[in-house]
């Protein structure tokens, strides 16, 4: 049912979002490195790796520059068009397509790259990545605004693997467990609703969910 929910309404939103496509790439296009899409691997069902497609935001071989994979504060290798597809999530759209190929859904736990992977535990790992991954989720709900706990940070790579990570692991644990289609559209429509209104906690929407560690409400 979800997999069939999942491709009506991606079909539905690519035909539909279609113009934005065209206006976002032409802009990419003319402005920055010329660089439309960018393609990075990522763990999936599982434990498969895949390509995930999304509009490019940074300088080419960015994960190989300065901080790596984490994104810090005033980063200088967000382009500048890049800083607002991230702010809207914009550059998240072409994901639609990984659901259509059947390697993502629209609700699931977030894929991360190998290395962000790496950091839970076999047994967390084969957990999560026993279903889809999303385009969001729980995890991506709660820490949608994930770079601000530790992108001013001087030990951010220690911060996310000592804190973050952990308490995102627990968090897309509880979405596995707790699975259901009213859960996922409750997702989908809290994760609309956080784009418009950033600011808004949706923790309190979710009952059981782990509770946040004090080192991060303290950011």
């Amino acid at each position: 049912m979800i997999r069939a929910f999942d491709f009506i309404v991606v079909l539905i939103a690519i035909i539909f979002l279609s113009p934005l496509f065209l206006i976002l790439c032409l802009i990419l296009k003319f402005s920055g490195e010329g660089e439309i899409f960018y393609l990075q691997e990522r763990v999936g069902r599982n434990n498969k790796k895949f390509k995930v497609y999304k509009f490019a935001t940074m300088l080419k071989n960015s994960e190989f520059i300065g901080a790596g994979t984490l994104t810090l504060k005033n980063d200088p290798r967000v382009l500048r068009i890049g800083k607002y597809l991230r702010i809207t999530k914009l550059n998240e759209l072409p994901q639609l397509f990984n659901i259509l190929f059947g390697e993502m859904s629209l609700v699931g736990p977030r894929p991360l790259v190998p290395e962000g992977e790496n950091l839970y535990s076999e047994e967390l790992s084969h957990s999560i990545r026993s279903i889809r991954p999303g385009v969001t989720g729980i995890g991506s709900l709660v820490l949608r605004d994930e770079e601000s706990y530790y992108a001013h940070r001087e030990n951010a790579h220690e911060f996310y693997r000592d804190v973050i990570s952990p308490y995102k692991g627990s968090l897309e644990l509880w979405y596995v467990k707790n699975q259901s289609f009213s859960l996922n559209i409750k997702i989908i429509f809290l994760t609309f609703f956080a784009i418009f209104f950033p600011s808004f906690d949706p923790i309190k929407y979710f009952a059981g969910l782990p509770k946040m560690p004090e080192k991060m409400k303290s950011t």
